[in-house]
């Protein structure tokens, strides 16, 4: 049974992502099993951008402050 994809981390969700590419491209399934990958490939490819988009925003909260020395602000989404 194939993990729930919003339980995966970054990295688990893009080598799924990359295998359901490769299978697709050398057309190791069927058209329906195809169907299916593609579905959820297309779930696993948002819920990358999703935790890239969240991991920019608390990239874009550090700050240098007068002394020029970084300040830490973290947003959670």
């Amino acid at each position: 049974m194939a993990k729930s994809i919003e339980n995966m981390s970054f990295e688990e969700a893009l080598t799924e992502l990359e295998e359901i590419v490769r299978k697709i491209d050398t057309g190791q399934e069927n058209l329906a099993e195809a169907v299916n990958s593609f579905e959820r490939g297309v779930i696993l490819k948002n819920h990358c951008e999703k935790m890239l988009k969240e991991a920019k925003l608390k990239i874009e909260k550090i700050t240098i402050n007068s002394e020029n020395k970084p300040e830490f602000s973290t947003i959670e989404p």
